[in-house]
């Protein structure tokens, strides 16, 4: 198996289970929170696409898709706002339209990561991305990382769905 099927493998598992995590459901409960001040499914999906949008446009040199996403979620352009370290009411802003604009805003920063995927070589993944660690990391490590977070949160996602189905949430 060469280099890359190995990328577009693993990048390939996530928009399967981003369907799975949003499907069906309706804006309320995009936004329901099982607890006070924990992360809805809108949230989740939201924030493992804005990550990859981010991550992958900055390794490619390109500009974020986000800007012409940003109203469908109640939420400015602003290329800088992933997710990380957001508070509560941060979370709470995050109110995507519909399960189909997710899906649809994923699709999207997929298209362009495939792009990125179809093109690597061995030789490709050791070019340095990011110096500002020790050790610097490689476009190798980065895709690694971005999928690694984008698994870990729509698993994440799945779970507060099956809880937002069973009922077990604040309401909506």
């Amino acid at each position: 198996m060469e280099v890359r099927e190995v990328y577009l493998e693993l990048f390939g598992r996530i928009e399967p289970l981003v369907r799975a995590a949003v499907d069906g459901l309706d804006p309320g409960q995009l936004v329901a929170q099982p607890q006070p001040g924990t992360n809805p499914v809108g949230w989740l999906v939201w924030h493992l696409t804005r990550v990859q949008d981010h991550h992958v446009g900055e390794v490619m040199g390109e500009e974020q898709i986000w800007p012409a996403w940003a109203s469908s979620f109640g939420l400015t352009p602003d290329p800088w706002n992933i997710g990380f370290g957001h508070s509560p009411a941060d979370v709470e802003a995050v109110q995507p339209e519909s399960s189909q604009v997710l899906v649809d805003y994923y699709r999207a920063v997929f298209a362009r990561t495939r792009g990125l995927l179809d093109a690597l070589t061995p030789q490709s993944l050791d070019r340095v991305v990011d110096v500002n660690w020790d050790p610097p990391v490689t476009l190798g490590v980065r895709l690694v990382s971005v999928a690694d977070d984008s698994l870990q949160h729509v698993g994440q996602a799945l779970y507060v769905r099956g809880l937002v189905e069973s009922g077990w949430h604040i309401g909506y």
